[in-house]
């Protein structure tokens, strides 16, 4: 892309975040911080294509006025780490919430695949999951104790193995997401196909509810989880397909950056999951109310933090750029 279009381009968006830094002290951070990542994003284009134009030359120092203000200033309303889960996740989220959609139909669709394979082949389980676990699970059901696997570990033990497989998924959203299409939806499928073949070979011991309240009293917001990390996978292959403006390796960068702070933003939500299904999913004979209070309280944080809190965030933030006031100077 010649320098003239990318300016031309980008001219109107610059005009809008300078109103933004001028006006600061009525600017809300959110507004700061999405106008921080717009520029570094056209930064890091103008350093590889026009290095020493004066469009990067604006744009540096741009940034370098932005990072201060944000970062360096030891008034500023959030420290660092706050600022990332409070602003930058979720505009990242709002930003790509069509591909958190696809995400998410996709792997309630394999899901749904699984329980029906699991229907017509009840073998299926025993393929996905092995006939240890099956005949463990026979065993255990025999003994009138069907969700006694979630009490065999030790607490801590089970801890870090959970946290640790589910953090695994995450990275191999990203690393598979470089195969468009094709290495994200095996990451969704793999992971739905086991999920609903799981679900349903309980159903067909009779067992729905004790399954059910056991399972998502963590798997509420780890299988949520799973899918906002496939959306990840997401990003980056569509990054590849669909550059836009952008040349393909541009593109790909931003997607990649994208999906690894959607992919880091989840940390405290598989830790949240690991935290449950280690200390919490064991105590099967808790009472159905508070069964059902753990598992909508963690369905109304997912929908919240996901879906409800982005587009507000995202809301604040556009709320005043109507009208571009000052002019990009001497670009």
């Amino acid at each position: 892309m010649r320098e003239v279009i990318f300016r031309k381009q980008n001219k109107e968006k610059w005009k809008q975040i300078e109103e933004i830094f001028e006006n600061r002290q009525h600017s809300s951070s959110d507004q700061l911080a999405s106008s921080y990542i717009e520029v570094m994003n056209d930064l890091s284009f103008a350093s590889t294509y026009f290095p020493n134009s004066r469009t990067h030359e604006y744009l540096n120092t741009f940034a370098t006025k932005l990072h201060n203000l944000i970062y360096i200033n030891k008034k500023e309303e959030t420290s660092r780490f706050k600022q990332f889960w409070l602003y930058e996740v979720p505009l990242i989220t709002r930003k790509h919430h069509r591909m958190f959609l696809y995400a998410f139909l996709s792997f309630l669709f394999f899901v749904l695949l699984g329980a029906f394979l699991q229907h017509f082949d009840p073998k299926m389980v025993r393929i996905i999951l092995g006939d240890f676990y099956v005949d463990m699970t026979l065993d255990n059901i025999d003994k009138g104790d069907p969700m006694a696997v979630y009490k065999d570990m030790a607490p801590f033990t089970m801890f870090i193995y959970i946290f640790t497989n589910n953090f695994l998924v995450m990275l191999r959203c990203i690393a598979f997401g470089i195969f468009p299409i094709l290495g994200t939806l095996y990451i969704v499928a793999n992971n739905g196909v086991m999920v609903g073949a799981f679900l349903y070979f309980f159903i067909q011991q009779g067992l729905f509810w004790e399954s059910f309240r056991t399972v998502f009293i963590h798997g509420t917001v780890e299988l949520i989880s799973i899918a906002i990390a496939g959306a990840g996978s997401f990003i980056i292959g569509t990054s590849i397909l669909f550059p836009g403006t952008y040349t393909r390796i541009h593109s790909f960068t931003n997607g990649v950056k994208d999906a690894i702070k959607v992919c880091v933003g989840l940390v405290p939500f598989i830790l949240i999951a690991a935290i449950a299904e280690s200390y919490v999913t064991r105590y099967t004979g808790m009472p159905d109310w508070l069964a059902i209070f753990i598992i909508l309280g963690s369905l109304l944080l997912m929908i919240f933090y996901y879906v409800i809190y982005p587009i507000q965030v995202d809301a604040r933030f556009n709320r005043n750029e109507k009208s571009p006031i000052l002019e990009v100077k001497d670009i």
